[in-house]
C-alpha cells in the first residue's frame, strides 16, 4: 500500500476540510512526494477509495493541474519556464534554449542524475517580471543567462 507510509500526514490533511473530497489536491501532493516525484495509478486508486471518489475524478484532478507529475517520475528539482505572451516577448524561448544547453536535456526531460526536470508552463502569473521560471516552490524573475547559471549552481 503506497500511502501507508504517509497515512498520518493524510489524516492530518483531511482534518482541514469539511468535505473529504475537497482534500484531493492536498492528498495528491502528499502521494506524489511519497512516491518520489510522481503520482502512480495505484496511489490514485487508493486516494479515490479514501476520499470516496471515483478513480476517474482523482485522475482528472491529477492530470488537469500541471503541478502533479502523473506520466513520469521527475527530478529532485522541477523547473517550469513560463512561455506565455509576456515571457515570450521578453525572451522565454532564449531562456528555455539556455536551460536545455546548461542541463543537457530538452523540455519534458530529466537529467541523467535525476536532479532536474525541465518543463514549460503556459502561465505562471508573474507577467510583470518576465521572463521567469519556477523551481520547486520558488519563483525566479527577470531572468538572464548569468542569473540562471547562478541559480543552477546554487541547486547542484
Amino acid at each position: 500500500m503506497p500511502l501507508e507510509s504517509v497515512k498520518e500526514e493524510i489524516t492530518e490533511a483531511l482534518r482541514k476540510y469539511p468535505n473529504k473530497r475537497s482534500a484531493v489536491m492536498d492528498v495528491l501532493r502528499i502521494a506524489e512526494r511519497a512516491a518520489g516525484g510522481h503520482v502512480t495509478k495505484e496511489a490514485m486508486d487508493e486516494i479515490a477509495r479514501l476520499l470516496e471518489m471515483r478513480p476517474v475524478e482523482v485522475n482528472s484532478a491529477a492530470t488537469f493541474y500541471t503541478m502533479y507529475s502523473v506520466a513520469r517520475p521527475v527530478g529532485r528539482h522541477r523547473i517550469w519556464v513560463c512561455r506565455n505572451i509576456s515571457c515570450s516577448l521578453l525572451g522565454a524561448e532564449h531562456i528555455i534554449a539556455h536551460l536545455e544547453r546548461a542541463l543537457g536535456v530538452k523540455t519534458g526531460e530529466t537529467t541523467p542524475d535525476k536532479k532536474f526536470t525541465l518543463d514549460v508552463a503556459e502561465c505562471l502569473g508573474s507577467c510583470g517580471t518576465s521572463p521567469m521560471m519556477q523551481i520547486d516552490d520558488d519563483y525566479y524573475e527577470n531572468l538572464t543567462e548569468a542569473k540562471i547559471d547562478e541559480i543552477l549552481k546554487g541547486l547542484k
